[in-house]
């Protein structure tokens, strides 16, 4: 265990008594350093990069072997340009020279079925909805980890579902098919260096045997750290409790995605 280590784990909880276990690896350490970039080098991507990502998601555990994900692959200006137009016009969509828009798919497993005469009475049903949507964020999570080991940075867009019928049609999705979220890629900007922001102390998610509800003090101490992580970053310096409440008190946060049910169902998707 190095001094180095110890300094990560305080940067994840914003506090320097996290204790460590005996036995650590690099991975760990690599886990420990992730942040969102949103802002990226014009440096391109290296020759087979993209494949080696998909290899990696690939690898990721999926329900059954069902496999029911897929994703598209962005690097046309113009296509980034209109799906950034799309998801609150943010400009990293635009400058990232990749970026990953990860789908739940259930229309292959459709065209088997169709190929063989056979009708897949459990798709139209919420679980296989949250098969696929679960299966792709395992494979981004597992491209996102393999990307941070080759000196890459990537950010989540969720905003990628603001409209996820017009998303479709951008990308040419079949029915049953739809945009879970985007992912940006690319070699992190000198000029502008992501930091780590703190999460949650384990005592407000880890529960033993039964659930706990008692993170009172626990959610104290994170709004504590993360005002003063933004305060540090000359943002804005508020709690997460008052993240939460601003975020989730209006509907109109929501930007267009409290039509989700609707659209999906638009889309071919079935809610039984």
């Amino acid at each position: 265990m190095t001094e180095q280590t110890q300094a990560r784990l305080a940067s994840r909880y914003g506090q320097p008594d996290i204790q460590p276990p005996a036995s650590w690896s690099p991975v760990l350490d690599q886990l420990l350093e992730h942040r969102s970039v949103r802002s990226f080098a014009d440096t391109p991507l290296p020759e087979g990069t993209l494949q080696a990502l998909i290899a990696a998601a690939q690898s990721a555990a999926s329900s059954s072997n069902l496999q029911v994900w897929s994703v598209v692959a962005v690097q046309s200006p113009e296509r980034k340009a209109r799906l950034s137009a799309l998801a609150g016009n943010q400009a990293h969509i635009r400058q990232a020279p990749l970026f990953l828009v990860w789908l739940a798919d259930l229309s292959r497993v459709e065209r088997v079925a169709e190929r063989q005469n056979v009708e897949l009475a459990a798709v139209p049903y919420l679980e296989s909805l949250l098969l696929g949507t679960i299966d792709a964020a395992l494979a981004a999570q597992n491209a996102v980890v393999a990307l941070e080991s080759l000196g890459l940075g990537s950010v989540y867009i969720g905003a990628i579902r603001n409209d996820i019928e017009a998303v479709a049609k951008e990308l040419n999705l079949p029915p049953q098919v739809y945009p879970v979220f985007g992912l940006c890629v690319g070699y992190p900007s000198a000029d502008n260096t992501a930091k780590v922001k703190p999460r949650l102390p384990q005592a407000a998610v880890l529960h033993h045997e039964t659930y706990q509800a008692g993170d009172a003090a626990a959610i104290a101490q994170y709004d504590q750290s993360l005002g003063a992580f933004y305060q540090k970053e000359g943002l804005k310096a508020q709690g997460w409790s008052e993240q939460v409440i601003n975020r989730l008190q209006n509907v109109a946060n929501l930007h267009g995605r409290e039509r989700l049910v609707e659209e999906l169902t638009r889309l071919g998707f079935g809610m039984k």
